[in-house]
Parts: structure tokens; sequence; C-alpha cells
């Protein structure tokens, strides 16, 4: 029954995005290409590719849904996410590119919202883009009133976002006092954890404190989260903003994922949104649409009350009573019937200690006497389970550092320090692809390493960094499994782990133990793989 389960599943999946003739012709010539070893650097655009690559990825997160694999369907629907958001420096995309990148997102996150059920779901990446998407959609579309009549004032001190109420704001509060309750409980919930830090730096930079709440409604908080924009992190930066701000994204890092670092950008971003439109609503509204739209809307009307701004498209007249009404709830929520929880998370507290140079996160988890997950939770930044070759601030639990010095130096040289790269020189007749065969990791790593774009070529004698996967899980023994029979199964053309995993009634992160598969490597046709199926 799941076999059958998921081959469904897997079928529309791959039927997501129906591309139009063009796009199929230049998916097919990318595919034969890719399959054939030409590679990359003979066609000028891998966006098709990454497409392609990204569905099938979906389609094994999927099947490890089914499986309960849980292990394999968070690394899965990182490495989806990680791929999506890269899909952004690949320059400019064609109308057919787009629409197809768009329909296939669109889907992607349907799937993902509604399907998946080995998710916690507390920890969503999308929950809150998603929720705020439903919530347009699901109030009236009423008519903003004007007149003082039409707005009760719930707070407008000096130094601080007036708050007010109308139809509109009042729709919304309705809301998350019913259908949206759950998901708004585990914002306050963040509250405890985020808001200190957040606040602290929204006072060095002179801001007023209700702005923690447009990081709320735009992530809910959550540092890893992921938008239909290929926006990521607690504030929701798109790759070329973040950048602007000082926010770096290599191999290793993605700092729009920093609590610290990306709160420090935003106010910056924000402290520029203000001087220029001296109106907290405008400057909130361009941070949801940008500056431009803004420009435009207020030269039309000829205004600068937002409330005024009819033109503007339904999500950003919809975005400031979004934010009033999560705020006046937020800020007061007992009185909306939100009360507070006995048990609910501690601030965020940590030591932090100097790496100097790339170190495996398993190695430096048991240093901290801590696990992995604590130590990813505590570094969202972190794109690989390494930290960077370069110096590098790590956050470990509170009241660690100590214990964690003593058993990390204790470490000889070589178990302290983990090499992420090796250098490959390009030989005749190589292509990206049979370069990434050959070190069995994803040709999209490879490029994306290299900053390898759409045009570029790869030449002779070039000079090619070669990232190491991470993470290893602990072998298996595999010498004596009772109840089960050993199988050598070797990888056909179109093999993935998961439909390898669900053909063999096992799951794919068991096939990685097996064969010491670390995350980030992958099979290819030819390559033989153990496996153990259980008796009868």
């Amino acid at each position: 029954m799941k076999q059958t389960f998921t081959r469904i599943l897997m079928l529309t999946v791959l039927s997501i995005s129906v591309a139009s003739p063009q796009n199929q012709k230049e998916t097919q010539t990318q595919s034969e290409n890719y399959e054939n070893g030409n590679g990359f650097e003979n066609n000028q655009n891998r966006l098709p590719q990454l497409l392609r690559d990204v569905k099938i990825l979906l389609s094994d997160a999927l099947i490890a849904d089914v499986m309960d694999d849980t292990l394999e369907a968070v690394y899965t629907l990182n490495r989806i996410f990680d791929l999506l958001t890269e899909a952004d420096q690949y320059g400019d995309k064609n109308d057919e590119d787009q629409e197809e990148f768009d329909r296939f997102e669109a889907s992607m996150i349907e799937l993902y919202t509604h399907r998946f059920t080995v998710l916690d779901k507390a920890d969503a990446a999308i929950t809150a883009e998603q929720l705020r998407m439903d919530m347009t959609f699901y109030t009236e579309p009423l008519e903003v009133e004007m007149g003082a009549s039409q707005f009760t004032v719930v707070d407008d001190r000096d130094g601080h976002i007036p708050l007010v109420r109308n139809k509109k704001v009042n729709q919304f509060i309705q809301y998350f006092q019913t259908k949206g309750r759950k998901q708004f409980e585990i914002w306050l919930d963040r509250l405890d954890k985020y808001g200190p830090m957040i606040n602290q730096i929204l006072s060095e930079c002179n801001l007023p404190p209700e702005l923690l709440y447009l990081a709320m409604i735009e992530s809910g908080l959550n540092p890893k989260a992921y938008s239909k924009a290929a926006a990521n992190g607690m504030w929701q930066f798109i790759y070329t903003t973040g950048k602007l701000y000082g926010l770096e994204r290599n191999w290793y890092v993605d700092e729009r994922r920093d609590v610290e670092k990306s709160t420090r950008a935003a106010c910056a971003y924000l402290t520029d949104l203000y001087n220029e439109f001296d109106n907290w609503y405008l400057a909130m509204a361009a941070y949801n649409s940008g500056e431009g739209r803004i420009r435009r809307a207020t030269r039309l009307h000829q205004t600068s009350d937002f409330w005024q701004l009819h033109s503007l498209p339904r999500e950003t007249r919809n975005y400031i009573p979004y934010y009033l009404a999560a705020t006046i709830i937020a800020v007061k929520p007992a009185d909306y019937g939100f009360f507070i929880k006995e048990k609910k998370q501690s601030q965020l507290d940590f030591d932090i200690v100097t790496i100097e140079k790339s170190a495996d996160l398993t190695v430096l988890a048991r240093s901290a006497e801590t696990s992995f997950k604590t130590l990813q939770s505590l570094n969202p930044e972190l794109r690989q389970s390494a930290t960077p070759t370069k110096t590098y601030a790590l956050k470990i639990p509170n009241g660690k550092k100590d214990i964690f010095m003593k058993n990390y130096n204790a470490l000889p040289e070589n178990e302290r320090f983990a090499p992420q790269f090796v250098t490959h020189k390009v030989r005749n007749g190589e292509s990206l692809w049979t370069i990434a065969k050959k070190y069995r990791i994803s040709v999209h790593d490879l490029a994306a390493v290299n900053k390898i774009r759409n045009r570029s070529m790869i030449r002779i004698n070039q000079k090619l960094t070669i990232p190491v996967p991470g993470m290893n899980l602990a072998s298996i023994p595999t010498s004596e499994m009772p109840g089960f029979y050993k199988l050598s199964y070797k990888v056909k053309k179109g093999d993935t782990l998961g439909h390898i995993a669900e053909d063999h009634g096992t799951r794919a992160s068991n096939i990685r133990k097996w064969n010491s598969l670390k995350y980030g490597q992958y099979i290819f046709p030819g390559q033989k793989l153990t496996l153990w199926i259980k008796q009868g």
C-alpha cells in the first residue's frame, strides 16, 4: 500500500509544473548533456536542471515522509530550500523559466505545508508566510474606511509605532483567535527565546520596540524560515538585499539565518526606509513590497497616508493591518484569550568559542557534551555540518565553555580539524558532471562552491575546489543482522536512495548507514550498495 501511495505522490511531484514546449526542449537537452557527461558548461542555463533535480528531491522527501524517515525527510527538504535560494543567483530568468519556477515553488509549498507528517510543524520553515497568504484570502475584501470615527487608537506614544484598530485589523485579530490560534501561540512562545536579544538590538539602534513583531509576522521568529520569494531567515532577506546590508552567503554560512547579524541588518534597512518615507507604516510596507512600489503609490495618490494607497497590491494593503493585529495581541495577549503557559522556551543564552579552522559539528557537539541538533539550533546560519575554513565564533550551550575547551583541546590535531575541501585540476575531456560523479557530490554543490554561473566554462588545468560532504552516520554493524539477508544492489540510471529504499521496504537513512554514505554524498549508476532485507 505504501509503495503504491508513494508512486502516486512521485508522479504528482514530477508533473507539478508542466513546462512550455521551449522549456521542455531545454530541459531535455540539459538532461542529455548531464547524463552524457557534457555538463553545465556547454549549456547557457542551469535553472531547468535545477528544477528537474528539486522535483526528484521532493519525491524522495515524500517517500521518506511516508516511511516515517524523519532524518532523511528533513535533510532532503533542506537541500531543496538551499537549491531554491541559489536560483536567484543564476542571473535573469526568461519568462518561461520564471513561470515554471513560480509554479513549482507554489506547489512545493502547498505539499510542504499540508502533506508532510513527520515534520515538527512548530519549526516548519514556511508556515509564517503561508499563514499570511491564507489570511489574505480568508478575510473579507473590505475597503479601508477613513475618518477618525472609523479608527480606534490603541497606543500612540512618541518613540513607538502607532497602534490602531479598524474593521480590517479586527478581522485579522479574530483570525488569530480562531483558525490561526495554534500557530500564533507558537510565535508567542518564541518571543521568550528571541525577544530579549532583538529588543536589545532595537534599543541600541534607537528604533521602536514594536518592530520585534515585524520579525514575528515575517517568519514566525524562525531563523531558518524560507519564503516563496526566496527570502530567508527571521527577517526574510532576499539574497541581494541581504548582501547590500552586509549579510554573507557562501558554501558554509547564510548570515540571513544568524539572529543577531540579520537583526542588525534589518535595523539598518528599516532605518533607511524610515528616513526616506518618514512614516513607519510606509517604511514597513516598503519592507514588504519594495520601496519603488511605495514611491509610485504615494506619487499616484498624492498622499503619504498608507490607508489611502488603494493602488497597492492586495498583499501589501493587508500587510499593515495584519502587522497591527499581531502586535496588538502580542503586547497584551491575555486581553485576547492567549494565556501564558507554564513551560515556555527559555531565553536564547549561549557561550561563544572560537574555532580556528574547519571542524566537524559532530566532533564539536561531543566536545561540548551536547547533541548535534542543539549545536545546529544555536548556529542556524551554518549550511554545512562543519564550521568555515576561517575563524568562526561558534555558539554552544550556556555554561559549557570550560568543559568544551577541556575536551576539544585534548583531541589530536587531526581529529579537531577536518579538511572540508580538496583541489582538482581539470583534465582534457572532463566536465562538471564527470568531476561531480568522481567525488560523489552534487553538480550543483560543485558549481556553487566554484561560483560557476550560467555562461561560465571550465577549462583544462583549471583548479576546482571540491567540497567534502559533512555529517556521517554511525554505521550499523552489518556482520550479522538476525532476521535479515544481505543483498548487493547495483545502482541504475534514474535511481535515488528514496526509490531504492521504497522498492526494498526500508529507509533511505538505513541505506546511508549500511554503506557509510555521508549526507551530501550522491549515488551514481553502476555503484554497488549493500542492503539488508527483512526475511519472510
